[in-house]
């Protein structure tokens, strides 16, 4: 059964257009409370939000929902999407909600789930919610006798600082590090500063001043330019720019160089393989990771294993895997002894403390393998299926035979758009760029 409401990472869209309206807010809450509604206890849904003017619409929405299924609401603000899913298991609620379209523009949203152990939810799961929501939710309506409550946790925000300062190793301090820190006026404008203050650094922030329409704005993950601009201007030590829900970072070293999630990855690989902290001997990370991380790793005997692009796949890997190390090539960083999502605060915090232990510069650090040239276009296609047509399969068959032994190819649809993603790398890169533009060429002519 096709997905109609949830995609990759829950749900998305433009605000008050298709399903991002208050209407189907409401209904998910409703749909939801019912399935997560298991056993007599009182059950709890925590739900949290980013800076955007819409979940000011989406919360009380939700909100409604749920307390018209019979379930308790703890509303906790604007919050980190890895703080939802800690509080989830923390308040030992049955869901979280976060509402937020991660690095998206302001008059976007989204709708991302996490069920009672803090992870995403499943395929299965989200269809049946889907189910309800096609056919209807008056029969979830409860008596007024059994309604829900809401209500709002003031501490929520200094639960988070407490949880990202306890994934930092005891004794280890910041002190006499000065870091930039770019929350793209988004969740992580009060907790980002306030864990780096505490646990010692120097702290420069930038983009923290939220109002509704700037998150994402020319700033944070998707813009870093201007971290890396003023960590040189300051003589910071390390940038760390987050998204809007803060699930993802990246990096930039004292030269003002950016630092990508395969760097950051192949850093707390081998630093925790050192300490013998590392589970499953290995990293899971998706088909878009570059060659030399495998290279790297695997000169190490440390595995790399591959899925799909999505944060979700990396963790639904690593929970059959048992590996502790996980993310994907744009910042998503998954460290499941601390949490059951990506983090970008908790991901840049092991590589402050990598940098504090071993007396080293950002640079040094940051540099673990030289990347295989790579490259990656987005080509819009009018075929009904471009790879079942002849020339695409053609080119496809040609740049494989090209790169097989010294590279690799990657071609995959997008889920929300006509566009093709193709990605190859290897050590030519001169083969590299004439193959990807070749299978470009037939995907875009093809008809």
């Amino acid at each position: 059964m096709n997905r109609k409401y949830f995609g990759t990472d829950g749900i998305r869209g433009q605000v008050n257009k298709k399903h991002m309206t208050p209407d189907v807010a409401m209904r998910l809450g409703l749909a939801a409370g019912r399935v997560f509604k298991r056993g007599d206890h009182v059950h709890r849904v925590v739900i949290g939000k980013d800076t955007r003017r819409s979940g000011y619409m989406y919360e009380p929405a939700l909100a409604s929902g749920f307390v018209a299924a019979g379930m308790d609401v703890i509303m906790v603000g604007p919050m980190p999407t890895p703080a939802v899913a800690m509080l989830v298991k923390s308040l030992r609620a049955d869901l979280g909600v976060m509402i937020s379209a991660s690095h998206n523009p302001h008059y976007d949203n989204g709708l991302k789930f996490f069920g009672p152990d803090g992870y995403k939810l499943s395929d299965e799961t989200e269809i049946e919610i889907e189910g309800l929501l096609d056919n209807g939710c008056n029969d979830v309506l409860v008596e007024a006798t059994s309604l829900g409550k809401a209500s709002r946790l003031e501490s929520a925000r200094g639960r988070y600082v407490e949880f990202a300062k306890a994934t930092v190793p005891s004794g280890v301090s910041f002190e006499g590090l000065k870091v930039v820190v770019d929350c793209a006026n988004g969740a992580a404008y009060k907790v980002a500063p306030d864990v780096l203050w505490e646990l010692g650094a120097d702290v420069i922030p930038m983009s923290v001043e939220p109002n509704g329409f700037n998150i994402n704005d020319k700033c944070g993950s998707t813009y870093p330019q201007e971290m890396c601009e003023r960590v040189v201007r300051e003589g910071a030590d390390l940038g760390v720019a987050l998204d809007g829900d803060a699930d993802r970072l990246i990096l930039c070293n004292e030269k003002g160089e950016i630092v990508d999630g395969d760097q950051i990855m192949a850093l707390i690989t081998r630093n925790w393989a050192k300490r013998d902290i590392l589970a499953g001997g290995g990293l899971v990370t998706t088909v878009m990771s570059n060659l030399g991380l495998e290279r790297l790793l695997h000169s190490e005997n440390l595995k790399l294993e591959r899925t799909q692009v999505g944060d979700r796949y990396v963790v639904a890997r690593m929970r059959e895997t048992g590996m502790n190390v996980g993310g994907e090539q744009s910042g998503h960083i998954v460290l499941t002894d601390f949490s059951t999502t990506g983090d970008g605060l908790v991901s840049a915090l092991q590589v402050m403390t990598e940098i504090t232990q071993s007396g080293i510069t950002a640079s040094e650090a940051c540099n673990q393998f030289e990347p295989v040239p790579q490259l990656l276009k987005s080509v819009k296609y009018t075929a009904a299926d471009p790879l079942d047509m002849p020339s695409v399969k053609l080119a496809i068959e040609t740049a494989e035979k090209a790169l097989a032994g010294s590279g690799r190819l990657v071609i995959r649809k997008s889920g929300t758009e006509p566009l093709m993603r193709v990605m190859a790398e290897g050590d030519d890169a001169d083969l590299v760029t004439k193959h990807v533009e070749a299978i470009c060429h037939e995907v875009e002519t093809a008809a």
